[in-house]
């Protein structure tokens, strides 16, 4: 990515972004399909189990035409726009239109505290809902599950048992099934795969699990 200066660009056109890479997507609906994310810096949460810390500053300021540049310099169709906290700079949503515009299967990764009510419908929207032990459980923004559609996601990170009674219970008491689909998914290294499966397949939960594909291939190592 080439530097460039913030006065040089227009206002309601840039965005600071961490890092742009092709990869495969590791989470969610699209999980190993070929992928370019586009990374913003930034975020105003602080999860326990965040491995993207890295992203809450630094980073380049990039206008949207640089931007589609860079994306169509990789042969993929998927693009994931994701953080940090991407809806923390508002001109995220100009280039979730943009992206939209130029043809490519889009999805936002977003942390749940922020307003998504402005994202383009086209968007497939994966909202994270923060478990107590994430420490940020106070953040969730509830009023955002009505402006789901059977074309988004919620995903829940289980930090352990009480982790996932908790998540069980707002499962079940907000019908969470009936908003979009729900992925339930282990904190990297604090719950065991078999033991989540196993708590969901006992409470006959309807979820899916989701393990972290990225990191089952290649570790903690950055750009994946």
């Amino acid at each position: 990515m080439s530097k460039t200066s913030k006065t040089d660009l227009p206002a309601d056109q840039r965005l600071k972004i961490s890092e742009i890479f092709f990869s495969l997507q590791g989470e969610a609906r699209q999980a190993g399909v070929p992928t370019v994310f586009v990374r913003l810096t930034g975020c105003p949460l602080r999860c326990t189990y965040c491995d993207t810390e890295y992203a809450f500053f630094g980073g380049q300021w990039m206008s949207f035409d640089s931007l589609l540049e860079e994306v169509c310099k990789y042969p993929a169709h998927h693009v994931c726009v994701t953080g940090g906290e991407p809806l923390a700079q508002k001109n995220c949503i100009g280039l979730l239109g943009r992206l939209c515009d130029a043809g490519y299967e889009v999805s936002l990764e977003t942390g749940g505290a922020h307003d998504v009510s402005k994202v383009d419908t086209r968007v497939s929207k994966v909202v994270d809902i923060k478990t107590p032990a994430s420490g940020e459980v106070e953040g969730n923004r509830w009023e955002n599950l009505p402006l789901l559609t059977s074309h988004d996601q919620i995903k829940i990170v289980i930090c352990g048992r009480d982790d996932y009674e908790w998540a069980r219970d707002q499962l079940r008491q907000r019908e969470l099934e009936k908003v979009c689909e729900v992925m339930f998914s282990p904190a990297w290294g604090q719950v065991g795969f078999k033991e989540l499966a196993e708590w969901i397949l006992e409470d006959g939960l309807r979820v899916r699990m989701q393990v972290q594909l990225h990191k089952l291939i290649w570790g903690d190592e950055p750009g994946h």
